[in-house]
């Protein structure tokens, strides 16, 4: 496989080719350094590159890869995002940097340098990673590669671009209501919201628990290799918090599940919502693909009540309060983000304790649902990614309106805290990629990289190349 090919192919595919020799660990990195470099101008997926400090790890990875050492990643680059630390770089988040270098990596990063990763650099975010688009004041507006008028989704819109452009075949995201999906449903990628807990954090709980981070892939192998090397029940462990033997991540993607009893649900918390129409025969057309794969498929909505929603704006809108409060220069901040920090303090303590309170009687309302199915699929995004500068100027609200109506099924499942895969369903008539969410109760991680992966071995799409670039 020519190089260039091995870039689109994704980092799976990249640590067999490294573990069989058939390419070395500085030869990969410069390919990607080079595609990065390429790229750039177009797409601007990158705030920070690290090419010295990369080569050095590729060398040291080389190293390991000769003495015979393996692990799911040793030797594969991979982008982290810009809110997750980097020792001797600045955290931003999207805006002006109002801190110090960081001191050490974050955790995650800690893990996959431990395996041998190779960290290439930090991918855009929007400001505070508020919003499903990434575009700031501060560095502009990241591209999608599959149309470079349109975005390519956020907060982990860097990290999709540079998944999508075939610069790296792995990286890091995070998603606080869609952060991970929304950009892999807008740029054909495969991505896992983890259940809470399931990733170790450093010590801090964000957006008063909604948020979490989980990989994204140019495949389901990609992601589960990673999910291997970063989760504590993964890898470096083999075992489930029981202690009960557990197939790694990697392995249950490549295992079909058992026949499942899967819901189609169409309505959201906010109740009943247009989708784009391409994008619902897509999930007609997933659920008979399903069905032919010998699974249950019925359509049964979702029991959310009343509160799902009020649940998720409150913990939010404190949660961004609460996020920019100890920043030292707030006039530093775009005024959307300033004026979402005011919605924010609005939100009193009672209110938020209730909403944190509500979140047991959801779970309750829930449970009958997740008895009588294994797991719910909905549409990811409803409608086509949004052009480039959609909301500029416009304030948090007037945002928060606009982005709602083409995100609705995604924040709920942050409130619950269940793990969720964004997969690739095909490309609309425009060759937009469409995707879908696939659900299911806490720590069903493994249950829904199998399914995403029989669905991927029954209609891959990791193949497909992006048109813009």
């Amino acid at each position: 496989m020519e190089i260039d090919e091995l870039l689109w192919a994704g980092a799976d595919a990249q640590a067999v080719a490294l573990r069989e020799g058939r390419v070395t660990a500085p030869d990969l990195l410069e390919a990607v350094l080079a595609r990065l470099e390429a790229t750039a101008p177009a797409l601007n997926a990158f705030r920070i590159v690290f090419p010295e400090s990369a080569r050095t790890e590729a060398a040291a990875a080389q190293a390991r890869l000769d003495a015979g050492e393996t692990t799911p990643l040793l030797g594969v680059p991979v982008a982290v995002k810009d809110d997750q630390d980097v020792a001797g770089d600045v955290s931003p988040a999207g805006g002006r940097p109002q801190g110090p270098p960081a001191t050490q990596d974050g955790i995650m990063v800690r893990r996959l340098r431990a395996a041998g990763a190779v960290v290439v650099g930090r991918t855009h975010v929007p400001e505070r990673m508020l919003w499903p688009f990434t575009e700031t004041l501060t560095y502009g507006a990241t591209r999608n590669p599959w149309d470079l008028d349109r975005t390519p989704g956020g907060s982990s819109g860097g990290t999709a671009a540079a998944l999508a452009a075939g610069i790296v075949g792995v990286a890091s995201g995070s998603d606080g209501g869609g952060s991970i999906r929304i950009p892999s449903s807008m740029c054909g990628l495969f991505g896992l919201k983890t259940t809470r807990g399931v990733l170790p954090d450093d010590g801090e709980e964000h957006w008063h628990g909604l948020a979490v981070a989980g990989p994204m892939g140019r495949s389901v192998a990609d992601a589960a290799a990673m999910m291997d090397v970063i989760a504590d029940d993964g890898w470096a462990s083999g075992e489930a918090p029981s202690g009960e033997p557990q197939p790694s991540y990697r392995e249950a993607a490549d295992a079909d599940p058992r026949p499942l009893r899967i819901a189609i649900s169409w309505r959201a918390p906010i109740g009943k919502v247009p989708i784009e129409a391409r994008r619902r025969a897509a999930i007609l057309e997933t659920g008979d693909r399903l069905r032919a794969l010998g699974h249950e498929v019925v359509e049964r909505e979702v029991p959310y009540g009343p509160r799902a929603f009020p649940q998720f704006l409150v913990r939010y809108l404190r949660g961004v309060a609460d996020d920019v409060e100890p920043l030292p220069r707030k006039d530093w901040l775009e005024p959307r983000t300033r004026n979402a920090r005011r919605l924010g303090r609005l939100v009193p303590d009672a209110v938020l304790a209730w909403a944190r309170a509500q979140e047991q009687v959801l779970h309750e309302r829930f449970r009958p649902h997740f008895q009588a199915f294994d797991v719910v699929l909905q549409p990811g995004m409803t409608d086509v990614p949004w052009k480039i500068g959609a909301f500029h100027g416009r304030g948090a609200l007037t945002t928060m309106l606009g982005v709602a109506q083409r995100m609705p099924h995604m924040p709920v499942w942050n409130v619950l805290g269940y793990p969720v895969a964004a997969v690739p369903i095909g490309l609309d008539d425009a060759g937009l990629p469409m995707g879908c969410q696939l659900i299911g109760p806490p720590r069903s991680e493994r249950r829904l990289l199998s399914l995403a992966g029989q669905l991927e071995r029954d209609r891959p799409w990791a193949h497909l190349r992006a048109a813009g670039v």
